[in-house]
């Protein structure tokens, strides 16, 4: 299959379809995708149950849990509760430290692609936005991601000034979690009406352009130890920057970087940009394997 029927095929598959793949002997196998939402279906069934059943396993929601006992505090939150109340627990340290240790390993934005229940809704709704893209009924609006860096200094401000979580009460991460744990709230309508927004006005808006959580995660990523890599064996087809969430990180598939790479001899790179979140999208769609999980502390052994 040529590359840009390779690309048309890509950009027309049905979701469904997307949750498995074939690899080089022609064998069908689980995709990353579908193993991403195994997990964020997994993590949040045990929220679930340990709630309604009292199994103890996973108490609390994303922004502060136990599991089997220990404290496990998102990172985003701890800058917000000590900016507005000027303490932390001993508790809460603890659990952002093992939190912060536990992504410098698996990838900062591992976080957005594996674990977030909102990454999966807003999947959902990147196919619905991109079919409606195709079909010329709305049109592509692209913006800056730097804008997230405003929003993220913009919402611990709010928590320095006001002596509260301003994030909390609009963040459909946080909303979600709590309504898979604890019941439906009329709060799930704002979750909705984020999701019609990257449906019919931009792909990923929350995602890309305003979650503070996720761009805490991403200046993490920077110094993770697992990351994707690519390798030579790369045709330049580009069907991996179709799929990826943050498309601006595989700048190094574009073929204007070859004679660079020639130069210096270089057969393999490691996706440099804390962006990434590690969905392993462009690996489901590559058919040279030239994009794959690895880790990359390895090479310091």
């Amino acid at each position: 299959m040529d590359k840009f029927n390779t690309r048309t095929t890509i950009k027309n598959t049905s979701i469904l379809s997307t949750l498995t793949t074939t690899d080089r002997d022609g064998k069908r196998k689980l995709s990353f995708r579908a193993k991403r939402w195994l997990v964020i279906l997994s993590v949040h069934m045990l929220f679930f149950l340990s709630f309604s059943i009292d199994i103890q396993v996973l108490e609390g929601t994303l922004n502060g849990s136990r599991f089997l006992g220990f404290h496990l505090i998102d990172t985003f939150s701890t800058f917000e509760v000590y900016l507005a109340t000027h303490h932390l627990s001993v508790n809460m340290i603890i659990g952002s430290l093992t939190v912060l240790s536990i992504y410098i390993l698996v990838g900062g934005r591992t976080y957005c692609s594996w674990i977030c229940p909102y990454g999966l809704l807003s999947e959902i709704g990147e196919k619905l936005h991109n079919t409606l893209v195709n079909k010329k009924i709305i049109k592509e609006r692209a913006f800056s991601n730097k804008v997230r860096y405003f929003f993220w200094i913009l919402f611990l401000t709010l928590s320095f000034g006001s002596g509260y979580l301003v994030f909390e009460t609009i963040n459909v991460v946080g909303i979600l979690s709590r309504a898979i744990t604890y019941g439906w709230s009329v709060a799930l309508s704002w979750v909705l009406a984020v999701l019609l927004i990257e449906i019919f006005f931009s792909r990923r808006a929350w995602c890309k352009y305003i979650c503070p959580i996720g761009t805490t995660y991403s200046l993490l990523g920077y110094v993770s130890a697992t990351r994707i890599e690519w390798n030579d064996s790369c045709d330049h087809c580009m069907v991996c920057h179709d799929v990826c969430f943050e498309d601006q990180v595989l700048e190094l598939t574009k073929q204007k970087y070859d004679k660079e790479r020639e130069e210096k001899g270089i057969t393999h790179e490691y996706i440099k940009s804390g962006d990434c979140t590690l969905c392993g999208r462009c690996a489901d769609v590559c058919h040279q394997d030239a994009l794959n999980f690895n880790f990359r502390w390895k090479e310091l052994v």
